[in-house]
């Protein structure tokens, strides 16, 4: 290995090894440290990674953080291993809110503080301000965590505070905050990021309730609509978002007294069923006692 180039070595071979031992392997030399901080780096690191083999899960307990490895022929999980939390944290305080290329953003229940960390490497990264940006509310807020076309990693924040929806951004490379234009006055879930844009749903579940998909341009950072799957307006609507393979996908299940699921998928602007699902009776979808 003494012959090879650096960069072969870094680029060829340590993009293909986990990255634990990425992270031991910066303390070789300053060389190594700066090629494997490099977002060129991560971005094939990241790609390399996606293969059955390399998936993990991470589980967080009340006061325990731990990742198992996922078997993909039984389904089923490898043995685990701890996971230490670089931060203070109380029983039952962490919340995952969006994940991105072995990032998270979580949020500090107990303080309402939005973090980015990597379990990983176990750096950490902060996000509130005294001027009370970065504090997450459960049920009131959204947020989506992206990486734009000069690989600076991002988090749109929507939040709302007395009635009035507030939209920021923070960038990981600019370290601060800034204020950007929303196009809705409504509450939306947490988004789905898929081909450089965040996307979330509008889905009032009543009859005749308003159905729309909103996108969010992680480069240009212009929001605009696109429609809702075209599905019956028949009793609750719901749509649930998920990337596959970096294509985005669509559950939407009506219905009121039977429920039916279609899966759709987003070709341009427009939607494409992909499968239905039989018809559900509604006490299949009811949780209680009886």
């Amino acid at each position: 290995m003494a012959d090879l180039p650096v960069h072969t070595i870094v680029f060829e071979i340590l993009t293909r090894v986990p990255a634990k031992d990425v992270g031991r392997s910066k303390s070789v030399c300053k060389q190594w440290y700066a090629l494997l901080s490099t977002q060129d780096f991560v971005r094939i690191h990241c790609s390399r990674s996606l293969v059955s083999s390399n998936q993990r899960v991470l589980l967080i307990d009340d006061l325990t953080c731990f990742v198992r490895p996922i078997i993909s022929k039984s389904n089923d999980y490898g043995p685990s291993s701890i996971v230490i939390f670089p931060f203070h944290h109380q029983n039952n305080d962490v919340s995952i809110l969006s994940h991105l290329n072995g990032l998270l953003c979580v949020c500090l229940n107990h303080t309402y503080e939005l973090l980015l960390w990597n379990p990983t490497t176990t750096a950490f990264k902060r996000l509130s301000t005294p001027v009370s940006h970065g504090f997450y509310i459960n049920n009131l807020d959204a947020v989506g965590l992206n990486v734009d076309a000069d690989d600076d990693y991002k988090v749109l924040h929507l939040k709302r505070r007395s009635g009035v929806l507030g939209v920021y951004v923070y960038s990981r490379e600019v370290d601060s905050w800034r204020n950007i234009p929303f196009i809705t006055r409504q509450r939306v879930p947490m988004p789905t990021f898929c081909g450089g844009t965040l996307f979330f749903t509008v889905c009032e579940c009543w009859l005749g309730g308003t159905k729309r998909v909103i996108c969010f341009d992680v480069n240009s950072e212009q929001f605009k609509e696109i429609s809702f799957p075209p599905v019956p307006s028949i009793g609750m609507v719901q749509g649930v978002l998920v990337n596959v393979k970096n294509e985005l996908h669509m559950f939407a299940s009506t219905g009121m007294f039977e429920m039916t699921i279609d899966l759709w998928t987003l070709q341009g602007d427009y939607w494409i069923k992909v499968l239905s699902c039989p018809l559900i009776p509604r006490y299949h979808c009811h949780c209680g006692a009886i």
